[in-house]
């Protein structure tokens, strides 16, 4: 365990903080440190404490924390070209999309620079779709737990209740049903319908499964009624679950699919990618200041090339499989139940609502874990993980739940 700093923090950090809380606009609940750097698996704070990151930037640093290959795409592209504008190509929005061609089943790519930003996209060309084949249908299904962003219409496309009341009136044109309940999505389709969209791993709902069946009666549903079927992998994308992409464990392709977080590697960049014959956007419809801007391209091609050279997809399987594991054998000591998940993206339900004090307590144990919910604990740490780091956040986490439980 590093040794944990006792006392008043600095001066530097008391200024820092006060600075922070009086001037950064409050959105969120956040603990009294300030991050200064990070390595690897690591961040340290100003009063220089050590924390082992199992969120990983909510699966954003998939490379780890300040990796080198970001470090030299970024010197190098800076050095060449930061903007031109997004009314001309650059070379490594080329490479880059060339790239992300090979490497899936898709034809064309949008780039933007967030993950709400892409699936934005991906509502767009679904309602431009459904306005030029369908007769002006403009509804998309999305299902109940689901996550999409935090834009107006994001809010309005994920299927969170105690959303609904937020910002009103809401964007209109989303149908919510349940999830892997391929009835009422068969139920909820009308001629308004244009698309069908899921996340095939529910992330932010607390790391649930699409089940193979329900994947592949989408697929069917769609084909069956002329829609298109859109995969949100903003969080599944680029290793995350054991494969490149999620959609390769089910045997199906969507019509679209959206990638964030790890993409950049920490750089703000997403991508919404469809098929040629969904290439339907006129000069105008769509666009983006920072789409594909030199630096993000230059980063994205960095972090995937190393995501696929390293063979992080299959790291994240085997430490995945591993990290499960060492989840069941503490279970029955600490009560934990209906451990889950996917390479990488793994959940865990405590028998008291006590996720969000024992996220509190690890970060004193220098472990950061996420309380998706009151009693559901998920990690989802960068893709770099080993077996070492591993051994170190199953023993960092027994010793805060020794003393949550024991309060």
């Amino acid at each position: 365990m590093p040794n944990r700093s006792v006392g008043a923090p600095s001066s530097e950090t008391m200024e820092l903080l006060e600075a922070a809380e009086n001037a950064v606009l409050f959105t969120a609940v956040r603990p009294a440190v300030i991050m200064e750097k990070g390595e690897g698996m690591y961040l340290w704070d100003t009063e220089g404490r050590s924390y082992l990151d199992f969120i990983g930037g909510w699966a954003v640093n998939a490379l780890g924390h300040s990796p080198h290959v970001i470090q030299v795409a970024l010197a190098a592209q800076s050095a060449q070209l930061v903007n031109a504008s997004p009314g001309f190509y650059n070379k490594p929005m080329a490479q880059f999309a060339k790239q992300l061609t090979e490497l899936t089943v898709f034809d064309r790519v949008f780039f933007g620079s967030s993950g709400a930003e892409a699936n934005e996209s991906a509502i767009k060309l679904a309602r431009k779709y459904g306005a030029v084949h369908r007769g002006g249908a403009y509804e998309i299904i999305t299902t109940l737990g689901g996550f999409h962003g935090r834009t107006l219409a994001m809010m309005s496309a994920t299927g969170k209740p105690y959303w609904e009341p937020l910002f009103a009136p809401k964007v209109p044109g989303f149908r919510h049903v349940p999830f892997n309940d391929l009835d009422a999505m068969r139920e909820a389709v009308s001629e308004q319908t244009c698309a069908i969209m899921i996340e095939p791993v529910q992330g932010e709902g607390g790391v649930h499964l699409a089940d193979p069946a329900y994947v592949t009666g989408l697929r069917e549903l769609c084909d069956e009624h002329g829609i298109l079927l859109i995969f949100d992998e903003i969080q599944t994308g680029l290793g995350r679950t054991g494969k490149l992409f999620a959609y390769e464990h089910y045997g199906v392709e969507p019509d679209i699919m959206t990638l964030g977080k790890g993409i950049g590697g920490g750089f703000p960049l997403s991508a919404m990618l469809t098929k040629e014959r969904y290439n339907l956007f006129e000069p105008g419809e769509q666009g983006g200041t920072y789409t594909g801007q030199p630096l993000a391209m230059a980063v994205g091609q960095a972090v995937v090339r190393a995501i696929v050279e390293q063979q992080l997809s299959e790291n994240a399987k085997e430490l995945g499989e591993y990290l499960q594991a060492g989840l069941k054998s503490i279970a029955k000591r600490y009560q934990l139940a209906n451990i889950r998940g996917l390479g990488l993206l793994i959940a865990f339900d405590l028998s008291q609502p006590a996720a969000p004090r024992l996220a509190a307590a690890a970060m004193e144990n220098g472990l950061i874990i996420n309380a998706s919910s009151a009693s559901v604990i998920r990690l989802i740490p960068p893709l770099i993980v080993s077996h070492a780091d591993v051994d170190e956040m199953l023993k960092r986490l027994c010793l805060t739940l020794d003393a949550v439980q024991h309060v």
